[in-house]
């Protein structure tokens, strides 16, 4: 340990191994430690199932459940969206030739109380029940424009400059009322609130469209998701990590951060040994000084003997409830993924239900969630503070991600990604570095 490093990673969760895989594939000589003895931190998979039951405190399960190693639960379930970053990072860095994707079979959004599938093209807007006759054909209009939008040719904006005015002002050149406005913006672009809405237009006609696209690539719906669980994807940026000579250590406490002259790091400190280093990469946790907390996510792990009503018995589903549908300022993320993806023991399915917590009583704000997937099995409830770096990290390089927050997408992990990244190196980073002779089997 006692050698000198351009970056020492403090941390096994996905944002520090993929940033780990990135900077060993940008040609930097990377440590990465993590004071637990498996990967994924906060983002690990857990098995065998009796592990997950001892960690809430619970009695052992017994056979109820099926085998115990059967089951791989997420402590933070998300989903990857097909054509997103993460996908396209997992491709350009060869970690697909690692991991087993199985598509996600159905999105839905809540409405008064119902579900009902999101559409996505012009043939669903016509067919769904979120509307009525005439919404549908101003909605299939709006549809039409976002994908003839083309960023380089004004001609296909059609007398809207999206890059100056807002979103609202979208929705009002095509006559959309409040509740289609409700699902495009939340279940759609995948926006958290309504902040959006005064933002430039073309910001959220870059989600849809990511949406569409990747709902073109799989068919079903635009998510994708690991065989075995989450807990695969750390682990395969660490393989991509060594590769490139990037050095391991699980297992290993953290004493230490240590600080030279104008509080710039210099080193990590693990025991009597001192690891050099010009930059330190890390969690959280690793820095309780030089974070800050912005609010509380609240988790509820749900196991269930059926699946979710109303998805015609699909075995993986993501459902979104905007915010406006139970009054709240924030959405409402349900999830279920099945013994289909490895996951869970046969017959059984494995809910989850997020929010930002808004009130002293988290658990009655998710309980919109909770009905839908009635009845429960068992829950696990969890409930983290959502935490930021105080700082840019450029004085003292130490490069901080923020907690992971209540969506079940990967799109808000990638962007804090890339944005360390290019914090930490003051560069964007090239997808052309990686060698071919690891994208054997890019598609």
């Amino acid at each position: 340990m006692n050698e000198e490093y351009d970056a020492i990673v403090l941390g096994t969760g996905l944002k520090e191994c993929i940033l780990s895989g990135m900077l060993s594939v940008s040609g930097k000589k990377v440590l990465h430690i993590d004071r637990n003895k498996y990967y994924g931190g906060e983002s690990a998979s857990i098995t065998p199932l009796e592990e997950l039951f001892q960690r809430y405190g619970l009695e052992a399960p017994g056979e109820r459940f099926g085998r115990g190693r059967d089951w791989n639960v997420d402590l933070i379930p998300k989903f990857l969206m097909a054509n997103g970053q993460l996908v396209k990072l997992l491709i350009h860095t060869g970690v697909t030739r690692y991991l087993e994707f199985k598509s996600i079979e159905g999105s839905y959004v809540y409405k008064g109380g119902k579900i009902a599938k999101v559409p996505v093209d012009q043939k669903e807007a016509l067919a769904s029940d979120l509307m009525g006759m005439f919404e549908k054909r101003r909605f299939r209009n709006f549809l039409i424009y976002v994908q003839d939008f083309r960023e380089d040719d004004p001609k296909t904006w059609k007398d809207f400059d999206p890059t100056k005015a807002n979103m609202q002002g979208l929705y009002d050149k095509f006559g959309l009322d409040k509740n289609t406005q409700d699902f495009t913006g939340h279940a759609l672009a995948l926006f958290r609130d309504d902040e959006y809405l005064n933002e430039p237009a073309v910001n959220t006609i870059r989600r849809i469209k990511l949406y569409s696209d990747s709902l073109a690539r799989y068919g079903k719906s635009p998510y994708l998701y690991p065989m075995y669980g989450l807990g695969e994807l750390p682990q395969g940026f660490a393989r991509l990590s060594a590769i490139y000579g990037g050095t391991y250590m699980l297992d290993k406490p953290i004493n230490e951060i240590v600080l030279g002259e104008g509080g710039k790091v210099v080193g990590v400190r693990s025991g009597d040994e001192v690891a050099k280093c010009k930059q330190v990469y890390c969690d959280p946790s690793y820095v309780p000084d030089k974070v800050r907390k912005r609010g509380k996510v609240i988790r509820c792990i749900c196991i269930l003997d059926h699946p979710v009503a109303s998805t015609k018995d699909g075995l993986s589903t993501q459902i979104i409830i905007p915010q406006k549908q139970v009054g709240r300022k924030s959405d409402i993320y349900v999830s279920l993924v099945s013994s289909t993806h490895q996951v869970a023991a046969k017959g059984w399915f494995v809910g989850m239900v997020s929010t930002t917590v808004e009130t002293e009583n988290p658990e009655v704000e998710i309980k919109p969630g909770l009905d839908l997937l009635e009845p429960i099995a068992q829950k696990f409830v969890t409930i983290s503070d959502y935490l930021e770096p105080i700082d840019d990290g450029s004085e003292s390089q130490i490069f901080i991600s923020e907690s992971y927050d209540a969506t079940t997408h990967f799109e808000t992990t990638c962007l804090d990604v890339l944005n360390i990244f290019k914090r930490g190196t003051g560069e964007t980073f090239d997808f052309s570095k990686i060698k071919h002779e690891l994208g054997d089997e890019e598609q």
